[in-house]
């Protein structure tokens, strides 16, 4: 992969940007801000990016840190493909957070997954299950509301016939599928490999909008997400989800997290177009888009479900929320649909947020995950010392 940093960098240039990089004077991450070409080491303030977030009055004190001399240009940042632990290089922009996902909160991506429980994860069966569903179901979905009595008026009419499935509950049901998608700090950022293990045949990217939320519940600004997703292994059962969703870099997010401020809103963000674009190696190109605006259900519905006097998150969480994005275009054998193959570029991008780039392997055969929430700690303690010395 041939990408630079300037590849995935956001276009619209307003915006207030949280990251994290590989600082290797001091041989740990740290949490930045990237702002007009210049990257600034925020460590001064927050020693995680978790711990960033929470700040009272995060824009005034990053105000506060662009009048100090930038620590780096933002070309003196790189991504994981081109470099080592000897370079600042640029890491998913989280860290301490809980990595959790909502699926099934498209129409499409509901139908999709209906086919792949009809087909038992096989991709031979996909398109005949496809072409019955459309033509039983009598129904157009994608206007019904989840939860409402036209809802469980349309469950009980595709009970009988025998078309209910446990994707239209959490689709059309009262309580949206959340999930947790990967361990804390197992995502790998933009620019870094992703992988698919040798037991799945049939796989797709999946791009989404991840909502960034503080500790307290308040969505503070979003970012790009690959949810990588093994088909044939959710479409054999649903309780093989973990299996299907949670492996070595199965989980990209990036480039920066963008905060919710006066020139970038919820309903900004509720309006991204995502786009998605796979090259093959031998040539083949895939294109794809999610249109946020789709989403069955509201951001606060989503972040709601998810945390609440039910559940807490002390250091916060991430949020992917689904994706409209189901690919149906044929690779190599016709009705099969598509799959990655090794070599893959995958790209989802929007100008408010920047590109998420990374190139498929298999996931026996790359880095393994090493980096843990002990090195965080010690990490941690190392730069509180730094702070602390006169």
């Amino acid at each position: 992969m041939n990408h630079t940093i300037s590849d995935v960098l956001p276009a619209d240039t307003s915006g207030i940007y949280i990251g994290r990089v590989w600082d290797p004077s001091r041989e740990l991450p740290v949490p930045v801000l990237y702002a007009d070409g210049k990257v600034w080491d925020a460590s001064s303030l927050a020693s995680t990016t978790a711990d960033l977030l929470e700040l009272q009055d995060l824009n005034g004190h990053l105000s506060q840190l662009r009048q100090d001399r930038p620590t780096w240009n933002v070309e003196d940042i790189y991504l994981e493909s081109q470099g080592n632990s000897n370079v600042p290089m640029l890491l998913a922009p989280l860290d301490a957070q809980v990595i959790k996902a909502c699926g099934v909160t498209f129409v499409g991506s509901m139908i999709e997954r209906v086919i792949e429980e009809r087909s038992g994860g096989d991709p031979s069966a996909a398109a005949k299950v496809r072409e019955q569903m459309q033509s039983e179901l009598g129904v157009d979905l994608a206007t019904v509301v989840p939860g409402g009595k036209e809802a469980e008026a349309v469950k009980q009419a595709l009970l009988e016939r025998n078309w209910w499935s446990q994707y239209l509950e959490v689709g059309l049901g009262p309580d949206p599928e959340v999930f947790t998608k990967a361990p804390v700090l197992a995502a790998v950022g933009s620019g870094s490999s992703i992988g698919i293990p040798a037991f799945s045949s049939w796989n797709n990217p999946e791009p989404e909008l991840v909502l960034v939320v503080d500790s307290q519940g308040r969505t503070v600004g979003v970012t790009l997400g690959n949810d990588v997703n093994l088909r044939d292994v959710e479409g054999r059962s649903a309780l093989l989800l973990g299996m299907a969703k949670d492996n070595n870099r199965s989980t990209a997010i990036g480039p920066f997290i963008r905060l919710i401020d006066d020139a970038f809103s919820l309903q900004d963000a509720h309006q991204l177009e995502i786009s998605l674009t796979v090259d093959g190696p031998e040539g083949y190109t895939l294109n794809g888009m999610n249109v946020v605006s789709a989403l069955s259900r509201t951001f606060d519905d989503l972040v709601e479900a998810t945390r609440g006097d039910h559940h807490q998150y002390p250091d916060g969480f991430v949020l992917f929320t689904g994706t409209l994005f189901a690919p149906k275009q044929d690779r190599d054998v016709p009705g099969e649909g598509f799959t990655h193959k090794v070599g893959d570029i995958v790209t989802i991008a929007t100008d408010k947020l920047g590109s998420l780039v990374n190139q498929v392997g298999k996931t026996e055969e790359l880095p393994p995950w090493t980096y843990g929430i002990r090195s965080l700690c010690r990490d941690i303690a190392r730069l509180e010392q730094s702070r602390e010395k006169p």
